[in-house]
């Protein structure tokens, strides 16, 4: 493992962290959550597709974007910086660019702030790599 400063260089956790059970789970109420608000919000910018676009790069970033804070991993600050902009608001931009600009620029303001609480909230959810909730899930999950 290379490190600096003492630090794991990898931005990233380990793939094996990514297919823990708790994990997968918690994805999976996460996404249940963001189709039941695409059908039944009525908010014109909020639909299936663009809750899949954002939840992958949330899954994957969110926990080790909120690590570099958290641990003060400074030298990982410009690439987490990078992660939280493309998941709150370039996958956005992406996304409503191709699809209808015109919805991009009425609503892009409203979506930035309520996907950065979103993507911060799950940053906790996933940060912890032991915690109380992922061994409480794990133990749900064996038992049954």
């Amino acid at each position: 493992m290379t490190t600096l400063l003492g630090y794991d260089k990898r931005y990233l956790y380990p793939a094996a962290e990514y297919v823990k059970p708790w994990r997968l789970l918690t994805l999976a109420l996460g996404m249940a959550f963001l189709i039941a608000g695409a059908l039944w919000s009525g908010l014109p910018d909020w639909d299936i597709p663009v809750s899949f676009l954002v939840a992958l790069p949330a899954y994957l970033t969110a926990a080790p974007t909120l690590r570099v804070a958290i641990e003060r991993r400074w030298f990982q600050l410009p690439i987490a910086a990078f992660w939280t902009w493309f998941t709150v608001d370039g996958t956005y931009i992406i996304y409503w660019g191709f699809r209808d600009p015109a919805v991009l620029e009425a609503l892009r303001g409203a979506n930035a702030a309520a996907s950065l609480g979103l993507y911060l909230a799950c940053g906790l959810v996933w940060y912890g790599r032991d915690t109380p909730i992922s061994r409480a899930l794990t133990e749900q999950h064996h038992k049954s």
